[in-house]
């Protein structure tokens, strides 16, 4: 009896060792040569059966009964883990179970400009694969979950998407991404305001003066100046008359952000219409980023209530409308003239139809 018992230990030893010895050889041998680079995805709840047979279709291992064998003998199966991975086809086994298992999975840019609004942040999310715009817009309006963190009552993200490049998993949630880039905004926005306060002014205030002064200027030397205008321009009860505003207040009725505005556009009110009301609007228009948020703790100290573009980026500030004119002729009028542009005149104030003229 015990030379039955002990033969079937012998081949019960054999068994394990010749199973040793060729997953040993199998686990560490690669498939291929190098030429073959693919991205490859686990799905949520997929099987480690269905995973091995997967890559074996794709060519990047050569055998999926042994895959699983090895994944069963050396205790891999049940510790893959969703999302995509960029494998080779020269990875030895170990290694490609390695990567599955680590939940290391690729990442994408997403790349946010600042200035850029919710509406066209939500289009970006959807034209990188990452969702759909409406989800997107979905928790932008979401304002229990806001609130949560921004730690104030806060109905629209607008102007709390902080702008910079993330790297997001593609199956990142709208949520998700949007929860990142509003604790982006906090961490910045402290870092810029430095626990200074503005006479009372909210933060949702601040920001909303930051976003306009991000839509008027793309140069960073120049934001403390647009500033000190709308400063002045508050300070003398006078209206901002920014255009970005008006065109913010078509988007948010319409759902259409025109590129050019008429003069019925200017008279027409709207919450967000700087022409027909005095004050800022009731909420941001745009995303901004540090510098416009720091030009509001810091501008520049001008006597400055208009502005008019030299057309390349930057701008002619005057301290009387009489000078605003002459550059408004300069800068604007006589440029456009030549090119045959059309231009409009509202309450003695001299304004092209595309470009701001303050």
């Amino acid at each position: 009896m015990k030379w039955i018992l002990g033969s079937l230990l012998f081949i019960i030893g054999l068994g394990i060792g010749f199973v040793f010895y060729i997953t040993a050889d199998y686990y560490k041998k690669p498939f291929g040569h190098g030429k073959v680079t693919q991205i490859f995805e686990v799905q949520t709840g997929e099987s480690f059966s269905s995973i091995s047979h997967r890559l074996e279709e794709k060519k990047l291992i050569n055998n999926s009964w042994l895959l699983n064998l090895v994944a069963r003998f050396y205790g891999w199966r049940g510790k893959m883990r969703a999302g995509e991975y960029s494998l080779k086809d020269n990875m030895a086994p170990i290694e490609i179970l390695k990567i599955l298992s680590g939940g290391k999975s690729l990442t994408y840019p997403f790349m946010i400009y600042e200035g850029l609004n919710s509406y066209e942040i939500a289009l970006i999310y959807e034209e990188r694969g990452f969702g759909k715009k409406e989800d997107f817009l979905k928790f932008c309006r979401n304002q229990e979950f806001l609130t949560n963190i921004l730690g104030e009552k806060i109905s629209h993200c607008e102007g709390y998407l902080f702008p910079e490049t993330y790297n997001f998993e593609r199956r990142t949630s709208a949520k998700q991404i949007i929860e990142t880039m509003l604790r982006s905004f906090l961490k910045n926005y402290e870092i810029v305001a430095k626990g200074r306060n503005l006479g009372g002014w909210s933060r949702n205030q601040i920001v909303t003066f930051a976003s306009i002064i991000e839509k008027e200027t793309g140069a960073d030397f120049e934001r403390p100046m647009i500033a000190s205008v709308f400063y002045n321009r508050l300070r003398k009860g006078m209206k901002l008359q920014t255009d970005p505003t008006v065109q913010y207040g078509i988007l948010a009725e319409t759902g259409i952000y025109p590129q050019n505005i008429t003069k019925k556009d200017l008279l027409t009110p709207t919450p967000y219409n700087t022409y027909t009301k005095v004050g800022f609007p009731p909420g941001p228009i745009s995303n901004p980023g540090s510098e416009a948020l720091r030009a509001v703790f810091e501008p520049r100290e001008t006597d400055y209530l208009f502005f008019v573009s030299k057309n390349d980026g930057t701008h002619v500030f005057s301290e009387t409308y009489e000078d605003h004119a002459k550059a408004v002729k300069t800068y604007q009028l006589d440029s456009k003239a030549r090119e045959g542009k059309s231009w409009r005149i509202l309450k003695g104030q001299i304004k092209p139809a595309t470009t701001s003229s303050k």
